[in-house]
């Protein structure tokens, strides 16, 4: 499988979400003297993607939780080069890495070219406006760790500025529009509601939290979590509404405005800062990638196997994936971080596999539930499959408790047991002696 007799196997992952940055370091750590791994992303840290909700809010210290792609790579054995995938060559399996340009304009890297024996595409997913006017133009969407951040300086920006303005507050002002009720758009709903009132009583004592701070999530279907059951669904949206969130269902949005939302049925809601968090889809460029099979959001079609439908060295996990859900008829495994770290372990196994000639196993999902964190006020979520046998409803402490747990499995995945226990020890004690809101 070596592209040269007796050169180690080249392994390309690009992509360093939390499946892409899982497979690299556990090969980087297992396989150093027969793979040569190498992953390619356009950012320099990595993130979890649901911790996402908490950097916009401004609940998250991002240096306490980022992991530095260059140290991760230094320390686990593969390399790491930056830039943006702009295409492959099937043929001569080759990939195809954009400049990258630091924000001043300036060439960091040029265009460059990484040829492998094995490719993974683990590249994520990415909202989907569905084409609604406005959204481009006006509305933030919670992407990446700089989206975060953009959003973040935003929303404090916006209660500096009412604060000092000597006029009273405008309609608009210090409104937030989540379009979207999923994961996202609830847990940035709850967590805003406590991060805003921390920033006003850090002396902007103009601003009045109850009466001037609004948060409205909107949600085109008729409940809020419609992927969960109505039950937790129900009892998110009593929550909400005891934090002072308001909730509309069965709400379509026609456009976005630079001011605020405007509804199908004509209803306009005004808002400073709009948040897009409804529907997803894989990147746009996937879909003329190289002739490689996709379906209608981009995703990449792949085998039970994890390998395209056209290409047996070309793999794929994660989002940006459409894969059989094994049992489930003609069912794909959900974008979650659970199913990408499931398939990084399992492309990990396959990946051994090819080397020993040995046949490839399908990948069978193992659905775990799904958990919706609400911040210091509740976790809510269910339980399922082979965990319990079964389908259980939890809420509170004990959801809570398995909702950290998916996070120290992915840090587990990437730093190992010592350095995890220390790193959580270090968050314990110094909590009690730092700001519970950033402002930065």
């Amino acid at each position: 499988m070596n592209a040269t007799e007796g050169s180690r196997h080249r392994v390309v992952v690009v992509g360093g979400g939390a499946g892409g940055l899982e497979l690299a370091t556990r090969l980087g750590d297992r396989m150093k003297r027969t793979v040569d791994v190498t992953l390619v992303d356009r950012n320099r840290t990595h993130v979890w993607k649901p911790k996402l909700h908490e950097i916009a809010a401004g609940s998250m210290d991002l240096s306490a939780h980022e992991v530095d792609y260059l140290a991760q790579s230094h320390w686990h054995r593969f390399r790491y080069r930056i830039g943006e995938m702009t295409g492959l060559d099937r043929e001569r399996r080759e990939v195809r890495v954009a400049p990258y340009f630091d924000d001043e304009g300036r060439e960091v890297t040029p265009q460059r070219v990484f040829g492998y024996d094995t490719l993974v595409m683990a590249v994520g997913s990415q909202s989907n406006d569905f084409g609604t006017p406005g959204v481009s133009e006006h509305a933030m969407k919670l992407e990446s760790q700089a989206d975060a951040q953009r959003f973040h300086a935003r929303m404090v920006n916006a209660c500096i500025r009412a604060h000092a303005q000597s006029g009273s507050v405008r309609p608009e002002q210090l409104k937030v529009a989540i379009i979207g009720a999923g994961a996202t758009g609830v847990e940035l709903a709850a967590e805003l509601h406590r991060t805003t009132r921390e920033v006003v009583a850090y002396g902007l004592d103009r601003v009045d939290p109850d009466k001037d701070l609004k948060v409205t999530v909107i949600e085109a279907a008729d409940r809020v979590l419609p992927a969960l059951p109505p039950r937790l669904s129900k009892a998110t949206e009593a929550l909400l509404g005891k934090l002072g969130v308001r909730t509309l269902t069965n709400a379509k949005v026609a456009e976005v405005l630079p001011d605020g939302v405007r509804l199908v049925d004509g209803r306009v809601l005004p808002a400073e800062l709009v948040v897009w968090a409804a529907g997803v889809k894989a990147p746009d460029f996937l879909k003329d990638l190289a002739g490689l099979e996709t379906n209608r959001i981009n995703q990449l079609v792949v085998r039970a196997t994890l390998q395209t439908t056209r290409d047996d060295d070309v793999f794929a996990l994660g989002d940006c994936a459409a894969c059989p859900w094994l049992g489930n008829g003609s069912m794909t495994v959900p974008p979650r971080a659970q199913a990408a770290h499931q398939q990084a372990m399992h492309l990990y196994a396959q990946i051994r596999r090819r080397l020993a000639g040995k046949p490839l196993k399908d990948y069978r999902y193992r659905d775990f539930g799904s958990l919706v964190s609400l911040g210091e006020y509740s976790t809510v979520g269910n339980m399922m499959g082979g965990l319990i046998g079964g389908s259980l409803m939890v809420e509170g402490l004990f959801a809570r408790m398995m909702y950290v747990s998916l996070y120290k499995m992915h840090e587990l995945a990437l730093h190992g047991p010592t350095k995890v226990t220390l790193d959580t020890l270090a968050r314990v004690l110094t909590r009690r002696t730092e700001p519970h809101v950033k402002l930065h």
